[in-house]
């Protein structure tokens, strides 16, 4: 039975982001959509064929198809497809069966892109380049920052029948300036050290006085979406210096002067500066520790991922460097040449709020077995240290200079890379996953320069190890589920979550390692890697900047994420539940696990290039 146009009308209605258009732009676009009914196993389309419009389900399931026949997206009800060919020429860039009986809703080419025009909203739906985040990139400043971003999330409080002593001694401990009285989650009151000093001691009131006989009662608030411009004009205008942040009624947080300096003073070169400038492993402890709130103000402020996590891991080469200068300074000059190498996230300068340390020696082939044994020994104890002192735990892998294998001369470790292309076994390619991310951090780097160069040539040519070098990149798999959902993970402590590291960002660092060693890329950044490889025509350019804008969508949340737990008083990690996102970033989020699941399929059928 045909459907009507007020039947359409109503499901598009139902479906995003047609449901973000007035009722006068969804009318429009009824006549314009075409029902399409198909059976089960029909071909809709296939790879390389014109595509009339872009496809939307009102009844049945649609299965859609890679290059190389390997299925990316099952999808139901309300699901659209066919738009990544219509944003390129047209043409399908993937095949579409019926999975079953279906009804199709067709939109035509020319509608769907006029609609793109005339819509802010469903351009944004459709565009997966982020280009809306790039436009962010500026720091922002405490002005125009929302006060969420750097309130205290977890003020100090009491009850209405606490001590003025009671009250002191808490704030003493918490090594504040105000405490917050509340009954339940409602604030009534705040009680600063000004009233302490004025209020109890200036005029002699016992110890035992109540806190609601000196406290401010019903203070000025703010909500969480205030921005900093806000709290600067409310403490300016009532000469105050603590701002407590309210919510539906609740007390959320709190902001003091304090928290602005911090938040003005908190940026890359300033840490940068003060560890260069440190003495002991500690004080540099006491830098790092606001690597957090870095991250959180970064991501505020629109920073990109690539940017955040440069800025982070050169406080992370900082810390090293200074570690072994002051290493050097306590066991006097090495003996010999070295060069300390970092591995893992810091050797690809992709450091977030969670990283451990992965590092090593290449020593000088005129070291002797004392000196490696004593001096380069002890050295490398005495950074490793230091680093898990900043913060940077110790590898659970022991992948650390501390482990005689990676404390070496550099005559072993041609010897270690030779062997693992020679004979590829599983061990031989972990290893070598790991050590191809290598970076020079401190020390003689023409002791890596030549390993690196040479390495990467006897490498490219072995097609054996190339082949078993793809099959390890192809272990970490997105979490794609049927249905349009997600392959959550099943139990245990992350039920229910999504793993933004290893199903989310590490199989593309596998696929850029991949690239990198096919077309000898020295580069060790992941983006820097797909940027190399479309340039150098080991990625097409349609392909390469489809992996690019996955990849950003999906480090961009995995920040994100990140920086919301700081901001909520948590340890950061790497677990995002899917229903923490809107319908709109789950959307995004699964077709950018698509097109990193078909680069994986591409180049698992021997094929480097996805066009």
């Amino acid at each position: 039975m045909p459907l009507t146009q007020d039947q359409i009308f109503r499901f598009l209605k139902s479906v995003h982001p047609y449901d973000a258009l007035d009722a006068q732009a969804v009318e429009a676009l009824v006549p314009a959509l075409q029902a399409q009914a198909v059976s089960a196993g029909d071909a809709i389309y296939a790879l390389g064929e014109d595509l009339p419009g872009i496809y939307i389900i009102h009844e049945g399931e649609v299965e859609v198809f890679d290059e190389n026949g390997v299925m990316v997206s099952h999808l139901g009800l309300r699901n659209s497809f066919g738009e990544r060919g219509l944003l390129r020429e047209g043409k399908a860039v993937t095949s579409a069966t019926a999975a079953t009986d279906a009804t199709l809703l067709v939109l035509p080419a020319e509608h769907f892109h006029a609609l793109l025009q005339a819509h802010d909203q469903v351009r944004r739906f459709f565009d997966r380049s982020r280009s809306d985040r790039a436009s962010k990139q500026e720091r922002q400043e405490l002005a125009t920052t929302q006060v969420d971003t750097f309130m205290a999330s977890s003020p100090v409080t009491c009850p209405p029948d606490t001590t003025v002593q009671e009250a002191a001694i808490r704030m003493r401990d918490a090594r504040v300036s105000s405490i917050c009285v509340t009954e339940g989650d409602v604030l009534t009151g705040i009680l600063t050290t000004r009233d302490m000093s004025g209020k109890v001691l200036a005029a002699a009131l016992p110890i035992d006085t109540n806190v609601t006989e000196i406290m401010t009662p019903n203070p000025i608030t703010l909500a969480p979406s205030a921005i900093g411009s806000d709290v600067l004009h409310v403490m300016m205008e009532r000469r105050i210096g603590h701002v407590p942040i309210v919510e539906a009624g609740k007390l959320v947080g709190i902001v003091s002067q304090t928290d602005l300096t911090r938040f003005q003073a908190v940026s890359s070169a300033e840490l940068v500066r003060e560890i260069a400038q440190a003495n002991t492993p500690e004080e540099m402890r006491d830098v790092t520790e606001r690597i957090p709130q870095l991250l959180v103000q970064l991501v505020a402020g629109g920073s990109p991922h690539q940017v955040v996590t440069r800025l982070i891991t050169d406080i992370a080469d900082t810390c090293t460097r200074r570690l072994l200068a002051l290493g050097e300074a306590k066991l006097g000059p090495a003996p010999v040449p070295y060069l300390w190498a970092a591995c893992g996230s810091q050797g690809r300068q992709e450091q977030t709020g969670v990283s451990d340390q992965d590092n090593c020696l290449i020593l000088s082939d005129d070291v002797s077995d004392d000196d490696r044994d004593g001096y380069f020994t002890e050295l490398a104890k005495f950074v490793c240290d230091g680093l898990d002192v900043c913060g940077y735990f110790y590898c659970p892998g022991d992948m650390m200079a501390t482990n005689p294998r990676w404390c070496q001369p550099l005559s072993v470790w041609r010897g270690y890379f030779d062997r693992w292309v020679a004979k590829p076994d599983p061990e031989a390619q972990m290893l070598a996953s790991v050590m191809f991310d290598l970076r020079a951090i401190s020390g003689d780097e023409s002791l890596f320069a030549g390993l690196q160069k040479d390495t990467l040539k006897l490498a490219a040519k072995n097609s054996i190890f190339v082949a078993h070098m793809v099959s390890n990149s192809l272990k970490h798999t997105p979490p794609l589920g049927l249905l349009r959902g997600f392959a959550t993970i099943r139990s245990g402590e992350h039920k229910n979550q999504l793993d933004m590291k290893h199903n989310g960002v590490v199989p593309i660092v596998d696929l850029g390692r991949v690239y990198a060693l096919q077309g000898q890329l020295t580069e060790a950044n992941t983006r820097a890697r797909l940027e190399a490889a479309i340039h150098a025509g080991g990625l097409s350019q349609s392909g390469g900047q489809d992996l690019l804008d996955a990849y950003d969508l999906i480090a961009d949340t995995r920040l994100e994420h990140q920086a919301e737990q700081v901001k909520a008083g948590a340890k950061p990690d790497n677990y995002l539940s899917p229903s923490d996102l809107s319908e709109f970033e789950r959307s995004h989020l699964r077709d950018a696990f698509v097109v990193v699941k078909s680069m994986q399929s591409a180049i698992g059928h021997g094929r480097g290039m996805l066009g």
